[in-house]
This record gives structure tokens, C-alpha cells and sequence, in this order.
């Protein structure tokens, strides 16, 4: 009897570790990146640069990805794999502003025609953008000189309807419980690799770090 007891706690354990690392593996995102292994200098052949100079930094011990101060232009860069929905996207990402020029930044789902979850300082406001048009914007209080985190997903509601949600918070305060501003659409996700965005207006770099992306609920 003894005997079979401790045979069935061995295949209750062996179960346990299974479904952990089945769990892992589950929650493991599709791609992510924080450039600690990445040489300094042009950025690795895996990112698509829309335009801009775009490259790999270091200060502090600490690498990233650098968008130069000029020119004045709004730059982009594609990363990870292409998804379609259900798919979150999220970077950390430091500007600072110069007298009363400010930067503008940003991540994106869904390609260049998809969601682009966008700070813009100048204006005191997060949006949200499908594409070229604004479908959302909240009030908001950027702090120069500090990383903000950035956190986008695009999820199907329903047959016919998608979700794109956002939420933006300062580096070191507490993620937000609720997403910060949200859009329902009819207009099916579009399918495409993930991004980000810069507009140097203050003439000053933007960097980026932590890039990540995964199923929503990652």
C-alpha cells in the first residue's frame, strides 16, 4: 500500500513539472529584446528601418536602440514577427524636451497601416492611431528626461469587431490596472510585424529599450 502511494505522489509530482514547463513555454513571448548582446553600432539585420538613423547604443553599461536629434522627421523601425490579432506589443522608451520643443514616440501592431500607440508631450496626450488616423486621445503628463513604458495590444473582440488598447506610465511608478485609452473597430486587424516610432522635434535622440511581443494576456 505504501508502496502505491508513493508511486502516485511520484506521478502527481512528475504531472506538476509537466504543466509548469508547459505553462512556460505557453507564456514564453514571441520575441523580445533588450540589446545587452547586440554589437554597438548599426542595428541588427532582424529590424526593418522605415527611415532614420536608427542604431545601437550604450551609457551606463546599459544598451539600446538610438534615434538621432535631427533631422526633424518622424522615423520608424520593424520588429519581430507578423501577427494579425491578439497580439501585444510593449518597449520602454526615453525622450527629453528642449525649452518648449518636445519629442513624439511611440509603438505599433499590425505594420505601418496598424495601431500606433503614440505620446505626444507637445500636446499634454496619449493617442491611438489606426494608421494616418487619430481614433483616440487622453490627457497625459510626460516627464522628460525619464523612461516611459508603452504598452499595446490588438485583440478580436467578436466576429466583425477588433479591440486596440493601450496604456502609457512613467518608468518605476505602477503600471496602470486599466488600459489607458481604448478604440472598438469593425475594420479587421490588419497583418503585419510590429514597430516604433520617433519624432526628434526637440532635437534631441530618443532611445529604446525592452522591445517584447506576445499573445495578448503575455
Amino acid at each position: 500500500m505504501n508502496m502505491r502511494l508513493r508511486t502516485f505522489g511520484a506521478v502527481v509530482e512528475l504531472g506538476v513539472l509537466l504543466a509548469g514547463v508547459l505553462q512556460a513555454q505557453e507564456a514564453k513571448p514571441l520575441y523580445e529584446n533588450n540589446f545587452e548582446k547586440a554589437a554597438v553600432g548599426p542595428v541588427p539585420d532582424e529590424f526593418l528601418v522605415l527611415d532614420g538613423g536608427f542604431a545601437i547604443r550604450e551609457e551606463g553599461g546599459n544598451k539600446f536602440v538610438e534615434l538621432p536629434g535631427t533631422p526633424l522627421e518622424t522615423f520608424g523601425l520593424l520588429f519581430g514577427p507578423s501577427e494579425k490579432e491578439n497580439v501585444g506589443v510593449s518597449a520602454r522608451i526615453f525622450g527629453t524636451g528642449k525649452g518648449r520643443r518636445f519629442p513624439t514616440f511611440g509603438i505599433g501592431a499590425g505594420g505601418q497601416g496598424g495601431y500606433r500607440l503614440q505620446v505626444a508631450p507637445a500636446k499634454r496626450a496619449i493617442e491611438l492611431y489606426r494608421g494616418e488616423s487619430l481614433k483616440a486621445t487622453v490627457p497625459f503628463d510626460w516627464q522628460s528626461g525619464k523612461w516611459t513604458q508603452l504598452r499595446l495590444q490588438v485583440r478580436k473582440v467578436r466576429d466583425g469587431s477588433w479591440a486596440a488598447e493601450g496604456k502609457v506610465w512613467t518608468d518605476g511608478d505602477k503600471e496602470p490596472g486599466k488600459w489607458t485609452v481604448s478604440v472598438e473597430d469593425s475594420q479587421e486587424a490588419s497583418n503585419g510585424r510590429s514597430s516604433i516610432w520617433g519624432s526628434p522635434f526637440a532635437g534631441t535622440p530618443i532611445r529604446f529599450d525592452d522591445l517584447r511581443v506576445g499573445k495578448t494576456g503575455q
